[in-house]
């Protein structure tokens, strides 16, 4: 036998095998048995002194082999190594402290933890530090607030991180799903993992709201204040607290305003302006009725449609002498889900596929809902007469100045129905106009398809929207959800829903699937000008290799 094997221990099978001494299973092992008392004084003089035969054995020289799962005995949990050095090497990364921490914080969290840097050291007000539990609860907390304002699933898990991190909790994974938030925080490799978790029960839109999380994870992110636990937990219960900026009338007025600058944008006049108003703010008080009577959304949707479409049908039966279509697609616009498209398709590019699944059918059913409660309403006017054509949708007259102005109105008062801060009005309101203006050069000037022209738009009002963003440290969402307004598709939604009241469902999907094109390539080009803007922009890292890790996380190999 090798030196090798001599020193390796033996099993007790073949311990016993070998043993001549041993003649039962039941027989007493060596060194255990107890020798007999001697005919003088016992020697035991207390009852804690150890037994005679149970003394510790000596430790284990240098040259003894134990377990492979035992650590070593030079190994202290609170001096551990961070982590094994991979075979390729740490890649080194600089997280500058001049870029938003959302970049920062999305940075480390696309890497390993074994390869994450180890947080400064930070200098609160607590002598010990909080309590873990504790800043897993308000970690949660915050990414409840995020997740129920419509922020993406990525941006939800970074600015958990973010809030862990800096309060000295860095081996800290967050997972986000559509209703579920859950933390776990390991101390070391050797601790036990401390998981918590919190379920998102209601979702309001309040942009404000958002906003003022956002600064609390950018001031508790930044290593040059020192915010108490208390004082965070202060702060956001006063967030909670705080009412909306806007109050309900003004808020119906704007949902009227919205629905009549969309019936300008696609051809209407001042009857078809006070018309489709009309009836967008009788549908929204009629939503809000069946909100206070604890309807679910699907119904408040289908609700909400039928009063614009009913006013459509009326002028037409009544034989005034309007466009009924754009009455219709004025009252769809102050509808379509645009917000919770673009945060679904967002969610699925950044490999959040469970969330992007739900968002997206979320979107399905407000759709449906739409849906019935428009086709309802064209199926009785067919019934009753009334001649609506679909060969209008081509006939839309090219009035650059006042649809420019229109789409301004448009993202004006769809911010207003966001709840966004007054301070972020004016710039989203400028963004929209761009993005029409874009949209209108590329699609009637340029003779371009309609989902092209759509999605470089939407591509401009993600690229200005973070930059804006970048520029105040704040959420994108406020400066890119309300300007993609005026690129919704509702005239195409309004003439494939009129097709299929009229029998001619071959056509009416076909509109219906532009429709869905088109809300595609606003939700892509989004996204996608958000992320060419951090091409340009200052990265962590310095160079794209370790700034973007995103790329590799969703390939297949």
């Amino acid at each position: 036998m090798t030196e090798a094997e001599d020193r390796k221990p033996q099993s007790d099978e073949a311990r016993s095998a070998y043993d001549p001494e041993i003649t039962s299973e039941f027989a007493i092992p060596q060194g255990l048995a107890v020798p007999r008392g001697g005919a003088g004084e016992a020697e035991t003089t207390s009852e804690f002194s150890v037994p005679d035969g149970l003394e510790v054995p000596p430790a284990a020289t240098a040259d003894s082999e134990g377990s492979a799962f035992n650590p070593p005995r030079t190994y202290s949990a609170k001096q551990a190594p961070p982590a094994f050095t991979p075979a390729t090497g740490i890649p080194v990364v600089s997280l500058t402290k001049d870029v938003p921490w959302q970049d920062r914080m999305r940075t480390m969290l696309r890497m390993p933890v074994a390869e994450r840097p180890a947080p400064e050291p930070v200098h609160k007000v607590e002598d010990e530090g909080p309590a873990v539990p504790r800043v897993l609860d308000l970690t949660l907390r915050i990414g409840e607030l995020l997740l129920a304002g419509g922020e993406g699933a990525e941006d939800v898990e970074a600015a958990m991180f973010a809030v862990c991190r800096s309060y000295g909790l860095d081996r800290c994974e967050p997972n986000v799903t559509f209703t579920l938030l859950s933390i776990s925080y390991q101390p070391s490799l050797v601790d036990d993992p401390v998981t918590a978790s919190r379920t998102v029960r209601r979702r309001g839109t309040d942009y404000t709201r958002l906003a003022a999380v956002f600064q609390l994870v950018d001031d508790l992110s930044d290593p040059e204040t020192s915010i108490s636990l208390e004082d965070a937990y202060r702060r956001l219960a006063e967030i909670r607290r705080n009412r909306h900026p806007y109050p309900t009338w003004v808020l119906t007025a704007a949902s009227g305003l919205l629905a009549g600058a969309a019936s300008v944008l696609v051809g209407g006049d001042a009857i078809v302006f006070v018309a489709a108003a009309l009836g967008a703010m009788l549908g929204d008080r009629l939503a809000w009725l069946c909100a206070g009577r604890g309807l679910p959304e699907f119904y408040q949707f289908t609700v909400a449609a039928m009063p614009p479409a009913a006013i459509g049908v009326a002028l037409t039966v009544a034989h005034v002498d309007v466009k009924a279509s754009a009455v219709i697609t004025g009252g769809l616009f102050a509808l379509l889900p645009g917000r919770a498209l673009v945060a679904g398709v967002q969610d699925g590019l950044t490999g959040f596929y469970i969330t992007a699944s739900a968002r997206l059918l979320e979107v399905m059913y407000f759709f449906v809902g739409i849906v019935t409660g428009v086709l309802l309403v064209l199926y009785f006017g067919v019934q009753v007469g009334a001649e609506l054509n679909p060969e209008v949708a081509v006939v839309i007259p090219e009035r650059p100045l006042w649809q420019i102005a229109a789409s301004m109105m448009l993202s004006l008062t769809f911010a207003v129905l966001l709840q966004q801060e007054r301070s972020t009005v004016l710039a989203v309101t400028l963004n929209g106009g761009v993005a029409w203006s874009v949209y209108g050069a590329m699609r009637y000037a340029g003779d371009i398809s309609p989902v092209a022209s759509t999605a470089v738009a939407a591509g401009l009002v993600g690229l200005f929207g973070q930059m804006m963003s970048r520029y105040r440290f704040a959420s994108a969402l406020p400066y890119t959800t309300a300007a993609i307004g005026p690129l919704l598709p509702g005239s195409a939604t309004y003439f494939g829903l009129l097709a299929i009241a009229q029998n001619d469902v071959d056509k009416g999907l076909v509109s219906l699937a532009t429709a869905a094109s088109l809300a595609m390539a606003i939700a892509i080009g989004v996204n996608l000008g958000s992320e060419i803007s951090r091409l340009f922009l200052r990265v962590p890292g310095g160079s794209s290799a370790a700034g973007r890790r995103a790329a590799k996380r969703t390939r297949g190999f």
